[in-house]
C-alpha cells in the first residue's frame, strides 16, 4: 500500500456512492442520502473476493468511508 493512500482515496469525489448506487441501488442509502455501513462492508467483501477488475483505489476509498462512518457513530 502506498504512503499516500488517503490522498488517493479522497481523489475522486462521489466514487464510493456512485459505485454503491450502481451495484446495490437505492437500498444502500438512507432517506437523507447517507450510506449504510452494512453496504460499505458488503462492497469491500465483493471487491476482495475478486470481481475481475483492479479496484485498489476504490477499495481504499471504501476503507476510508468505513473509518469515517465509525468515527461519526462514536461521537
Amino acid at each position: 500500500m502506498s504512503d499516500k493512500w488517503i490522498q488517493k482515496a479522497v481523489g475522486n469525489e462521489g466514487r464510493v456512492s456512485s459505485y454503491l448506487y450502481r451495484v446495490y441501488g437505492d437500498e444502500a442509502f438512507f432517506e437523507d442520502g447517507t450510506i449504510k455501513l452494512k453496504y460499505l462492508k458488503k462492497a469491500v467483501k465483493r471487491i476482495k473476493e475478486g470481481e475481475g477488475h483492479n479496484y485498489d483505489g476504490l477499495l481504499q476509498a471504501l476503507y476510508l468511508a468505513i473509518r469515517l462512518k465509525k468515527m461519526e457513530r462514536n461521537k
